[in-house]
């Protein structure tokens, strides 16, 4: 999502500088070009020579340069950023900004901003506690500016609370949050379902299956990388969500489905999610014990059909929607009766009866629509997600225009 970007850095006074070092170099790993403002304070802590040398860029502090300003340079920064971070935010750099100083090339490169700002606030805990300063941030905020953190934990000055600033991959994933989506899905809404579910018989046991979430996240994050608004409704996993996507956790089949219910409308919902197909009947509030006995029966009833639900017809149906099928047997001829039993639009299967397909990296698919039948030789789960996005974006359901504000349920 940072490809070609260009974040303008401005780096106030704290300990905490140190850490947009790591910032800036996270930021050109991920294709984003960086120029830093660093204050006379700042660079009492890390040399701006560190800063240029990781952005490449040449490194901006004085507001009364000859050179910089005789072309205005405290304007031309903000004009030709995507985005403004203030990492680390000082509470003196807050209060400037919140009262529309300009007395540093900071204060004013942040006052001359058009672009979206985000802030990362960095000081002492009773700092950020003081009225004073959550009065200038909420300021801020109702003036547009978005805020990651502060965290809490052990402080510089040895003391412990909120008052630490974020660390890089959070700034990372708050900018990526803060900029305007592009590409080829930009106004589409999406619904993906991933990982397992976990059914429960009493509290310390499950009904669970091997799925471990790799695929459906990749999807999302291939669907966020091309521009879509995704909701992400994970099961029990422990794969990263994409930064874009609005994550809601459903462990069981019956949450996983309101949460796909709370999503609509969507124009595209792709169901990866290994939905349990049974859960207990009476799930025991208690630790079953065993008492000696050599064998238990246990009462199933069925689980709620999330494919079938969010495929049938209705006003707010999405444009499309694409089932998944892991098989054992027949695979292909499985899963075309499933897309014909659920009313999808398409269904993605592959074997899995090798074993080698829950928990690995890599996938061989079979993509199944009204056309036919297209398989996908064996790739990486990423380059399928993208592939998929791909064919996604080439399907086009029309973005946020199609997709229907009424209120009849799936």
């Amino acid at each position: 999502m940072l490809e070609g970007k260009r974040v303008l850095l401005i780096v106030a006074g704290g300990v905490a500088a140190y850490k947009s070092l790591e910032l800036v170099r996270l930021l050109r790993a991920r294709g984003a070009s960086v120029r830093c403002v660093v204050t006379r304070a700042a660079a009492e802590f890390v040399a701006p020579l560190s800063f240029a040398a990781l952005s490449g860029n040449k490194v901006y502090g004085d507001l009364f340069s000859l050179t910089d300003e005789s072309e205005m340079g405290h304007i031309r920064l903000t004009r030709e950023a995507d985005a403004v971070v203030a990492a680390p935010a000082t509470a003196d750099l807050i209060a400037r900004m919140a009262g529309g100083r300009a007395n540093d090339l900071a204060a004013a490169a942040l006052l001359a901003s058009d672009k979206p700002v985000l802030v990362a606030p960095a000081m002492n805990a009773r700092m950020w506690a003081h009225p004073a300063v959550r009065r200038n941030m909420a300021l801020l905020e109702s003036d547009g500016a978005r805020r990651v953190g502060p965290a809490e934990g052990d402080l510089a000055c040895g003391e412990t609370g909120p008052g630490r600033m974020a660390e890089p991959e959070e700034i990372i994933a708050a900018i990526e949050r803060l900029l305007p989506a592009a590409g080829p899905l930009a106004g589409v809404r999406a619904l993906v379902t991933s990982g397992p579910t976990h059914e429960p018989i009493d509290p310390v046991r499950y009904i669970a299956n091997r799925s471990s979430g790799k695929q459906g996240h990749a999807i999302a994050r291939a669907l966020c990388d091309g521009g879509a608004e995704v909701t992400l409704a994970m099961g029990p996993t422990a794969e990263p969500a994409p930064a874009r996507a609005k994550t809601v956790r459903a462990d069981t089949a019956e949450r996983m489905l309101a949460a796909c219910r709370a999503a609509l409308p969507v124009d595209v919902a792709v169901c990866v999610a290994a939905v349990g197909d049974w859960r207990a009947a009476a799930p025991s509030g208690r630790k079953l014990k065993r008492n000696g006995a050599a064998a238990r029966s246990l009462e199933l009833a069925a689980n709620p059909d999330i494919l079938a639900a969010l495929s049938a017809p209705g006003r707010r149906r999405p444009a499309l929607v694409v089932g998944f099928a892991a098989e054992t047997e027949n695979t292909v001829a499985n899963a075309a009766a499933k897309r014909a039993a659920k009313g999808c639009d398409w269904i993605v299967a592959n074997d899995v009866s090798g074993g080698g397909v829950f928990g690995e990296d890599r996938n061989r698919v079979h993509v199944i629509d009204a056309a036919g039948v297209e398989t996908w030789e064996s790739a990486t789960k990423a380059e399928v997600a993208r592939r998929l996005a791909a064919r996604i974006a080439a399907a086009h359901p029309g973005g946020g225009a199609r997709a229907d504000n009424g209120s009849a349920a799936p």
